[in-house]
């Protein structure tokens, strides 16, 4: 027989038949509406507390004791039956002994197991929809499973029942009285990372497959995904395309970068380097040696211990030297074994899986300018990858960005396309994550929400790099540890002083010296500078990198001799300035440091979901 699903009244998820906690909690009038609607909810537990019930006394057996005759009222079952039934006495008194009957009844109740009394447990459970939590009230004869498994924080429910509307000075307006328990995830408490005592950030990152559930976590996850919906609100409503590019290739996109190399050589021998007339100690593992010696060692036991001939046993015994002796050649060949690195320079990189040198993408700009000198403006959105083993709160192994590409546009579209898209989302996520921003700002950041608010409605003052370090030179009471000349990069310090402390708002820097940007950048008419800007933002630094790429053939094919990078890997690259070529630029927004910015955090270790930095790779 099939099992039939609860009958609920609200309005369930698509493909569930519960609702979520968001619909019954920050709605603008769900509260109300749907107060009195039979509901399924599902969630974990936050925190709980049991409270036990008045237990009630059971009246005295007699089915009437209006009709029972004098003599008999107030007379229990036990002595009820002590009076009419004589083998019941008997028994009793074999049991017990010759004692009065309320001894007996004593040491009778004493042999019956007493019940538990009924309780009620009050559960505050979230679901990850909201930063706010409802309480469930579940009477303990509905529960499936004891009160020390339903309890415990990190338990899962799954509970039919009716919202009732609690009283105005209850700290929550609204709680489901459960009628029926659908289903009880139960914790192994003594493991369970997450205690009731708020773990701080650090701590967390060591449990990356279960920070989700802590309400810091999933606050921040559900900022992010706003973020993300917004990225392609924001490209779609203006026209550019989405273009998935890869993150293998064996184009290195920046020229100065760390890469992580992908091959599939490491630990591979070429057929010149097989060893010949390898002897047993070359193709035998120690670990099985070792088993067979002990194996064999057993055998010679039981052999003494049997009426076995001798000579059985003095074949046995020279078998188990030469596996002991085949042990010592193996350990021996091991310790003498030298430890090296394989370098990628040694290997042949044609007999690689890509026949070639490949790397992950540090920059998908690349790929995209293809698709934008052929469909106009376009935008991807995927994770980067830099080999860097430098420690930093803003940088991590693996970063996701949104990059762009716009056909027949300069330096001035790609600062103006940044600069909306960059409002865009501050005002995006201020619009649609209310309660999120709201628990973020009283938790981390009370100051994020006005900020927020500043850079939207704000004009971004757009000064170039030579502004920049004239401004800079005219500190007189700031000491930058990086010495400040033309030329140089300008370092966070550097750009935290403008927009912190000079500006006091985002400020967008341009045309930098051609030394510290990538080869690729349209050389100014100066023949100093490159047509690359920056979008600062205070606090956080560095969100948008972005420049018009060199459309000229024979200036770009110069700017590769003079980064000394191999030419071959670039053909395809130059092809598209041999073939209608055609102005172009775009940006790079750096998703990762937008959350942060919107979260009020400070290392994007806390805002990816599972963060791969030098050393940490852990889920």
């Amino acid at each position: 027989m099939e099992s039939q699903e609860p009958k609920v009244t609200g309005s369930p998820l698509m493909y569930s038949n519960r609702v979520t906690l968001k619909t019954i909690l920050e709605s603008s009038d769900g509260e109300m509406v749907l107060v009195g609607e039979t509901v399924v909810v599902g969630g974990w537990v936050k925190s709980s507390k049991e409270v036990k019930k008045h237990p009630v006394t059971l009246p005295p057996c007699a089915s009437d004791t209006d009709h029972a005759s004098p003599g008999r009222q107030g007379l229990t079952c036990l002595e009820i039956l002590e009076s009419r039934i004589p083998c019941f006495r008997t028994i009793i008194r074999i049991l017990c002994g010759p004692a009065s009957s309320p001894a007996v009844r004593e040491k009778l109740e004493s042999l019956v197991p007493k019940p538990t009394p009924p309780s009620t447990f009050f559960l505050q459970i979230n679901d990850g929809s909201c930063a706010s939590c409802l309480q469930v009230v579940i009477d303990s004869t509905i529960a499936p499973v004891s009160a020390g498994q339903i309890l415990p924080t990190g338990t899962c429910i799954l509970a039919q029942g009716v919202l009732e509307k609690l009283s105005a000075n209850e700290k929550q307006i609204i709680q489901l009285k459960a009628e029926k328990i659908l289903h009880v995830g139960t914790v192994e408490q003594d493991k369970y990372p997450l205690s009731r005592k708020r773990l701080p950030l650090d701590s967390l990152r060591e449990y990356p497959h279960i920070r989700p559930r802590t309400t810091m976590v999933s606050s921040i996850t559900r900022i992010r995904s706003t973020l993300d919906f917004a990225t392609h609100t924001f490209f779609q409503k203006y026209g550019f395309l989405n273009v998935q590019v890869p993150i293998i290739t064996a184009t290195d996109t920046e020229g100065f970068s760390e890469k992580f190399q992908v091959t599939t050589l490491l630990g591979k021998t070429s057929k010149e380097e097989e060893p010949v007339g390898v002897s047993d100690a070359d193709v035998v593992s120690l670990e099985t040696v070792k088993a067979a010696i002990k194996e064999k060692s057993g055998v010679v036991e039981q052999l003494k211990r049997s009426d076995s001939n001798k000579e059985s046993l003095i074949v046995a015994v020279q078998d188990l030297q030469k596996t002991n002796e085949l042990a010592r050649q193996i350990e021996a060949r091991e310790k003498s074994k030298p430890v090296t690195a394989v370098k990628p320079d040694s290997l042949n990189f044609n007999d690689d899986f890509f026949g070639r040198p490949s790397y992950l993408t540090v920059s998908g700009r690349f790929h995209l300018e293809s698709y934008a000198c052929a469909i106009g403006n376009v935008y991807s959105f995927g994770p980067r990858f830099q080999a860097d083993k430098t420690v930093s709160s803003k940088h991590v192994a693996e970063m996701w960005t949104v990059e762009v590409e716009m056909a027949f546009s300069q330096l001035g579209d790609a600062m103006k396309c940044a600069e909306d898209y960059f409002k865009f989302l501050c005002k995006w996520i201020l619009d649609n994550c209310p309660e999120d921003m709201k628990f973020v700002s009283k938790r981390i950041d009370k100051t994020i929400t006005h900020r927020l608010e500043y850079m939207t409605t704000s004009s971004y003052d757009k000064i170039s790099y030579r502004e920049a370090v004239e401004i800079l030179r005219k500190v007189p009471d700031k000491a930058f540890e990086t010495q400040l000349q033309w030329g140089v990069p300008l370092t966070a310090e550097h750009l935290s002083y403008l927009a912190d402390d000079h500006y006091k708002r985002p400020v967008i820097i341009y045309d930098y010296p051609k030394a510290v940007k990538p080869f690729y950048v349209r050389l100014n008419e100066d023949g100093k500078t490159v047509a690359a800007f920056e979008l600062v933002v205070p606090k956080i630094g560095t969100v948008i990198t972005g420049s018009q790429n060199e459309e000229s053939f024979n200036v770009l094919n110069t700017r590769i001799t003079e980064f000394d990078l191999s030419r071959d890997q670039y053909e395809w690259y130059l092809d598209l300035r041999r073939h209608g070529t055609v102005k172009h630029s775009g940006f790079s927004l750096r998703f990762d440091r937008m959350v942060l910015l919107t979260t009020g955090l400070i290392d994007v270790r806390d805002v990816i979901p599972f963060p791969r930095s030098h050393g940490k790779a852990n889920g």
